[in-house]
């Protein structure tokens, strides 16, 4: 596939980046490589695994017994 450069730069089709949310791009020699980045931040698994604890207002109070010591 052959696509035109402009000014601005080169729009790779979305067609061909697999769902990807994020590319790592870099310059090998001469060829530019563009790599999905795997989708896997911390942030997006907290609550997958709930587990019981005993304290009925942790989610409202996370910070207070992080913090806090309470």
């Amino acid at each position: 596939m052959k696509i035109a450069v402009t000014k601005n730069g080169a729009t790779i089709p979305k067609s061909m980046l697999k769902g990807a949310k994020e590319v790592d791009i870099r310059k090998e020699k001469d060829r530019i490589i563009v790599v999905p980045v795997p989708f896997d931040d911390p942030i997006f698994r907290i609550g997958k695994k709930p587990v019981k604890g005993g304290v009925p207002d942790a989610s409202v109070e996370l910070d207070r017994y992080l913090y806090d010591g309470k």
